[in-house]
């Protein structure tokens, strides 16, 4: 029975991957006091059990999970990124090259200490610091020293031991610095610090999930008994009291039509939506409110239209709904219909009599079907929403950012590159960035965009275990563990010193933003991922895919350092 289950498994490997899966995240729910070690971290320990196996997965599948992770990182965070570039990412900058200096350093005090030839020691830091590309740049810098063909084969043989040994806890403790010890030390919680800063950046929305909502609404609707002989048109009413609209008008038990200069008469029924505080502050101009009135139901609505009118492009609220410059026709476009948010480049605009409106900005707007129906191609385009992905857009931005991971940058004899993932990310903040600007193309669903995201990294650190995890433990039997230990100093020393550097040097004050750059600044994509499940949002991506990409190249630059200075 052992070898038919063995058999099967040779042909269809990527059941242990799922496996990994499904017993990590069980074992990554179970708390240990106040410590937890997540699904990303379980999927990991579990994947290095199921190693012993000894089953062979291809690589290519390995790639195209993180691919897939990395992009929808990228493409969730394009617009927020974009609009952080600056002055403001100066911390970033320098926490990511002070984890390179106290990485290196460490490196070589643990080398020379337990006198670790340069094969073992490049090894330790592309492993303790998870930085694959150090294996290329050290390989490629050791054939260049002219050494003899078995001494330099025997030292490129190190690098993969030292690797191999280390890199399991280099990604397992980089999660646990990121998850346990940065708030704890901080006396922060990363998912407080995430709600407290997308709230700031909202300007004071609130961020809903789910089916919640807020139990005092912002937009109402009432029904009036007209009791005043008010004789005043529709549209003499609405302009004297902005804020409200006369919907439905019920005269002698009939509907009658709803005009700009329909006349209310006494005993007139009326049903009137607009904003709360607007409606309230008139009741007592028409009379007493009924609970009901048959043929006054309404149905309405809220969509998200591209502002795409230049007649209207560049003038401010108070001038747009001036009445003195407002004809018949520009009354007719506004009624019915309320702004309730204005979004430009993906940032949420403060609405007062000054907001000036700009082609490309992303209006949401209120009011009963028919009224939107009949203004919605007036104002720009609508935004369709749906549960499908666009993937050809998506696609392309996959595509994209696998090419831009071909391209090499050489510094002397060092190659510089971002590679498959950095790519990736770099296209999905781009095509992240583009969809917030237009977003009437490039569709991805939240809950599809979620899945890429935690499939991706658990799937990826589940194969690396499946791929690492026999050679690390065989390695470790051979050489004791000695080099196993050294690789732990070597993830936590750098980690914990950046820690005390970025609290009270750089002064980063919110946990979620300093776990995210903290990640990012060791290449570290299975602890981010953590980062990102705890915080319940996107506010850590930012920092991330800054020190990220300079990890990419501070850290890939150790490779020939190392091999030069051991």
């Amino acid at each position: 029975m052992l070898n038919w289950v063995l058999t099967n498994i040779q042909e269809s490997p990527v059941i242990l991957m799922f496996l990994s899966l499904s017993l990590g995240y069980l074992l990554g729910n179970i708390r240990f006091g106040k410590f937890q070690l997540g699904g990303v971290a379980g999927s990991l320990l579990v994947a290095v059990v199921l190693s012993l196996l000894n089953v062979h997965i291809d690589s290519g599948l390995k790639a195209l999970l993180f691919t897939l992770f990395i992009y929808a990182v990228g493409y969730e965070s394009g617009p927020q990124f974009f609009r952080s570039l600056g002055v403001k990412t100066l911390r970033e900058i320098f926490l990511a090259l002070f984890i390179a200096i106290t990485g290196f350093i460490t490196v070589m005090i643990m080398a020379r200490l337990f006198h670790l030839d340069k094969g073992l020691a490049a090894g330790l830091a592309a492993g303790g610091l998870t930085q694959s590309a150090i294996l290329g740049t050290a390989a490629d810098a050791l054939t260049h020293m002219g050494l003899p063909a078995d001494q330099l084969q025997q030292l490129q043989a190190n690098v993969a031991i030292g690797y191999a040994v280390t890199y399991i806890f280099g990604s397992l403790g980089a999660i646990i610095i990121c998850m346990n010890v940065l708030p704890k030390i901080m006396g922060k919680d990363i998912r407080d610090d995430a709600v407290a800063a997308e709230a700031e950046q909202l300007k004071g929305a609130m961020a809903l999930e789910g089916n919640q909502g807020m139990a005092i609404t912002q937009m109402v609707g009432r029904i009036y008994v007209v009791e005043h002989d008010i004789q005043k048109s529709i549209k003499d009413i609405e302009l004297e009291n902005l804020g409200i609209t006369i919907e439905r008008i019920k005269r002698h038990g009939n509907l009658i039509d709803c005009t700009p200069s329909t006349i209310l008469k006494r005993e007139d029924i009326i049903l009137i939506v607009g904003r709360r505080e607007a409606v309230t502050s008139v009741s007592t101009l028409f009379g007493r409110e009924l609970d009901a009135e048959p043929g006054l139901e309404v149905i309405v609505d809220t969509k998200n239209v591209v502002f795409r009118n230049p007649e209207y492009a560049n003038k401010t609220m108070a001038e747009i709904r001036s009445k003195v410059h407002m004809s018949d026709k520009d009354f007719e476009i506004q009624h019915g219909i309320y702004l309730i948010e204005l979004h430009r480049n993906g940032e949420k605009v403060d609405l007062t009599p000054d907001t000036e409106f700009k082609l490309g900005d992303v209006m949401t707007i209120y009011g009963s079907t028919s009224d939107i129906n009949r203004v919605v191609h007036i104002i720009g385009a609508p935004i369709t929403v749906n549960s499908k992905t666009d993937w050809a857009y998506h696609g392309m931005g996959v595509v994209l950012g696998l090419i831009i991971g071909w391209v090499v940058i050489r510094i002397g004899n060092i190659p510089i590159t971002l590679g498959a993932g950095g790519g990736a990310l770099l296209s999905g903040l781009f095509f992240g960035w583009l969809r917030a600007r237009k977003q009437t193309f490039g569709n991805m669903p939240a809950a599809a965009s979620q899945f890429m995201k935690d499939f991706g990294l658990a799937g990826f650190v589940s194969v690396v275990g499946l791929q690492s995890g026999l050679q690390a433990i065989t390695t470790i039997k051979e050489h004791g563990l000695t080099l196993f230990l050294i690789g732990v100093v070597v993830t936590l020393v750098p980690m914990i010193l950046a820690i005390f550097f970025g609290r009270y040097v750089l002064r980063y004050d919110n946990a979620a933003v300093f776990a995210g750059a903290l990640a990012g600044s060791r290449s570290a994509n299975p602890a981010f991922g953590e980062v990102l499940d705890k915080a319940g949002n996107a506010i850590p991506t930012t920092p991330f895919a800054v020190t990220y990409a300079l990890a990419n190249v501070f850290l890939t630059l150790l490779g020939p350092l190392i091999v030069a200075l051991v």
